[in-house]
């Protein structure tokens, strides 16, 4: 009886930022706005990326994937949020509970990849100047960026299957404003003791690696910078890793919070304030901290600009 019961619940309600109504439409017409500006932001720079053949190196094709998971995260949670704004019932079936699971899943691993990879590009860039191209080679970038992309896939994978042994009879209320896996674990009727232990322990081990990765490319970017000579070189290799250690600073911390800490049985909202800022926040800021702090895109931008002026 309690497995047939089990398997009634095919449809689950997700409860969004807010339950008052005032407030749905204004926070409709922001999301809205934050999304477009996001699409507009990173698909532009992978076109300007793709248009200009002085950027087909190592650095900008890693940026040109980071802009383009940034967009799949954005595209995977903010539509169905801001159709759950307008909508009278916030409803999702399980099959696409799964679905936008699993896709997200895969852009936020590879995403940790990636940024682990752009700071091994930096390192290479200002420790080993003149051998950088011998070293970052298009094929080893390539090699890099594919590695990022099937890791978050299988990351994904392992999840998505442990999650298929659970069952929910209790409740379908997921309090969240997506189908977030700590938030799907909270109202299973079977024991999610392994499925927190797996979290724990891949993504723990991911968000260790890939951050240990930046904290030893910046130190020995760091001791490089602090031994050169000239004031220009240090600037320039300051503002290079600057936008990328702010990118990974904004991105890890929620993450971390997320994901690492001893798991709640209890309704938390922070969560969700953080799962806005990774999801919503960080993806529209990125090609802005990118694009701004990088001589080689704003001039490349210029170019574009004039030419079709």
């Amino acid at each position: 009886m309690e497995k047939e019961n089990a398997t009634l619940l095919i449809e689950f309600v997700l409860t969004g930022l807010t339950h008052q109504p005032q407030w749905k439409i204004p926070l409709f017409l922001v999301f809205l706005v934050v999304y477009l500006i996001t699409i507009v932001g990173n698909l532009g720079l992978i076109a300007l990326i793709c248009n200009d053949t002085q950027l087909h190196i190592p650095m900008y094709l890693f940026l040109g994937s980071l802009a383009f998971v940034d967009t799949s995260i954005s595209s995977i949670v903010i539509p169905k949020m801001l159709v759950n704004f307008l909508a009278k019932t916030n409803t999702i079936s399980l099959s696409q509970c799964m679905v936008q699971f699993f896709s997200f899943n895969t852009s936020a691993t590879t995403e940790c990849f990636l940024l682990a990879a752009m700071a091994y590009d930096r390192c290479v860039a200002i420790c080993n100047p003149l051998l950088y191209p011998v070293i970052m080679t298009n094929r080893l970038c390539i090699r890099l960026l594919v590695l990022s992309f099937v890791s978050g896939f299988l990351h994904a994978l392992i999840h998505e299957g442990f999650l298929c042994r659970l069952t929910f009879c209790n409740s379908n209320t997921i309090h969240h404003f997506y189908c977030d896996i700590i938030s799907l674990f909270k109202i299973s009727c079977t024991d999610p003791s392994i499925n927190y232990l797996i979290v724990f322990i891949f993504s723990g081990s991911i968000q260790v690696f890939t951050i240990l990765t930046v904290l030893v490319s910046y130190t020995l970017v760091l001791f490089t910078i602090l031994k050169k000579k000239s004031a220009k070189g240090t600037r320039k290799a300051f503002s290079t890793c600057g936008a990328h250690l702010l990118s990974v600073s904004l991105y890890y911390g929620p993450l971390l919070f997320m994901y690492v800490r001893p798991a709640s049985p209890q309704v938390n909202d922070q969560d969700m304030m953080d799962s806005v800022f990774y999801t919503v926040i960080i993806p529209v800021l990125n090609p802005i901290i990118y694009s701004l702090r990088n001589k080689q895109v704003m001039i490349s931008l210029s170019k574009t600009f004039k030419r079709n002026v």
